[in-house]
């Protein structure tokens, strides 16, 4: 028997994900048509093993995140349950505090997801690498794959012993090169790695009695990056699993454009009903396009490629858009045009108005190359060009045009704005 963990953050992360997350937590923004934890959750239906599903974070429950469980529970039909984090607890915390519950039934072991990647998982291989690892049941493996030199440095980095596939180094963003293979967050582990995080946890404690913060005495984060499996390599161990297939984190809402349409593309193979296709009385369709069945899409209006229509939006005569995000009840009228953008909840374009950003995709020369979330503003202080983002309930007037904008929730434009956040 097996289980499953997903890391969903809390609160007070996905900051670079705003306006977008104000809504609603950031693990359950759509991305083609669906949740993004919910692809996770979906992958694990690969491996029939796998009998219940964790999530760990420190969000306060809501009715958004209550709703989503009991209607993934219902249609993937797999245990699903949240445990709430008394406070942020680190990655390999919010494990420790929970390994009661992740250990009932006795596992073989368990896959930990982070919360914030977009992957074509490749769980079925990964175990049975795991299982072909000569480590006596007591190691653990990782996930990795290729980035280019540069960016590298902008995650965990592992340096392998290529005959056994042991991870011999490991850092965390190192600040020199240190190897193009990098942690891809999603890991088999055994019930024996809570013996390694258990001791750093005693050590954190034991540094606290010996006079370390008396403000915050309770050392309770443990990271399982820096605290566990750096220390983990090299001992034999830990393992690592190469992948080729897709992969990209989900920190911005640039990147949430790119993995809408990595998730796309893999429906062809995985779901090819739920990609729209052209016929005599819908709209001409365009590569990947998820529409859906709620929404009303005028026979005139052209999506595509990698374009998402939520749940009961309305899209108008003559509308055009192309990899964006249309969510849910949003209004496009008519002949509007929306181009690398998302367009928020219950948010209203008008006629003939256009709405356009700036796509930040990877070098498409460098098959390892990486999106890069970058920061809102350059060295100067101005903003970055970027995807257009269109907060909760916001309204564009007809005839405008909004190009590189971020628009945070409830605004009513009167014209035209470019390269502005609007508060």
């Amino acid at each position: 028997m097996l289980k499953a963990v997903i890391l969903i953050g809390g609160p007070q992360k996905g900051t670079r994900f705003r306006p977008l997350s104000l809504e609603l937590p950031k693990p359950l923004f759509p991305v083609a048509g669906f949740p993004i934890i919910y692809h996770h959750i979906e992958a694990c239906l690969k491996l029939p093993d796998i009998k219940e599903v964790l999530l760990i974070g420190a969000y306060q429950p809501s009715e958004a995140l209550n709703r989503f469980i009991s209607t993934t529970q219902r249609e993937l039909n797999i245990s699903l349950r949240y445990l709430q984090e008394y406070t942020t607890l680190g990655t390999a915390g919010g494990l420790y505090h929970f390994r009661d519950q992740i250990l009932a039934g006795k596992p073989e072991g368990f896959f930990v997801f982070n919360g914030d990647i977009c992957c074509d998982f490749p769980m079925v291989e990964m175990w049975n690498f795991h299982r072909q690892v000569e480590g006596n049941g007591k190691h653990f493996t990782m996930l990795a794959t290729q980035a280019t030199r540069k960016q590298s440095l902008q995650y965990g980095c592992l340096v392998e012993n290529e005959e056994t596939h042991e991870v011999l180094h490991y850092v965390e963003k190192p600040q020199t090169f240190v190897s193009s293979s990098i942690n891809c967050g999603v890991y088999i582990f055994t019930p024996e790695i809570f013996t390694h995080i258990g001791a750093v946890f005693l050590q954190n404690q034991a540094d606290v009695f010996n006079g370390g913060d008396y403000i915050n005495p309770v050392r309770d984060c443990i990271r399982l990056e820096q605290d566990i499996l750096s220390p983990l390599a090299g001992t034999k161990k830990l393992f690592v699993f190469q992948s080729t297939r897709f992969w990209s984190q989900i920190k911005s809402a640039g990147s949430a454009i790119y993995a809408n349409r990595l998730y796309l593309s893999l429906f062809r193979s995985t779901h090819p009903e739920r990609l729209a296709r052209n016929n005599d009385n819908g709209p001409k369709i365009i590569g990947d396009v998820f529409i859906h069945p709620t929404a009303r899409v005028d026979s005139t209006a052209t999506l595509g490629p990698n374009v998402t229509v939520g749940a009961g939006a309305t899209v108008g005569p003559g509308v055009r858009i192309k990899e964006s995000l249309i969510l849910e009840g949003a209004l496009l009228q008519d002949h509007s045009c929306i181009l690398h953008s998302i367009i928020g909840w219950n948010s209203s374009v008008g006629a003939w108005s256009r709405v356009e950003g700036t796509a930040n995709d990877p070098n498409p020369n460098d098959k390892h190359a990486k999106i890069d979330s970058s920061t809102l503003f350059n060295e100067e202080g101005k903003l970055n060009p970027s995807i257009t983002i269109l907060g909760r309930n916001v309204v564009i007037p007809s005839e405008a045009m909004v190009l590189n904008a971020i628009l945070l929730p409830d605004k009513e434009l009167s014209g035209t704005f470019k390269n502005q956040i609007l508060l």
